[in-house]
């Protein structure tokens, strides 16, 4: 099974980079800052996440911590379904 990391590297690469495999995205490269995505992309990013993974990104969560580099959005997406897991056993 994929990393979460290896997958969203993957959709940014499709769909960002259009499969350009000569770029580098380093895990904790910020993909704003590289210009990789921007706005509107973050929403993209958001709604793969979103499907991809059966959580829910609160707007207060949209914020460059969760988001902003492969390693970031690993941790955010590890956190909330951790949440999620722990909120149906509650």
């Amino acid at each position: 099974m994929s990393s979460v990391k290896n997958q969203v590297r993957d959709y940014i690469m499709d769909n960002f980079l259009m499969g350009l495999r000569d770029v580098i995205v380093t895990d904790q490269a910020s993909l704003l800052d590289l210009g990789i995505i921007d706005s509107t992309g973050v929403i993209e990013l958001i709604s793969f996440l979103e499907e991809t993974y059966g959580i829910r990104v609160e707007d207060a969560e949209i914020v460059p911590d969760n988001l902003d580099s492969l390693e970031a959005i690993e941790r955010y997406v590890a956190r909330k379904t951790f949440e999620s897991a722990s909120s149906l056993t509650a």
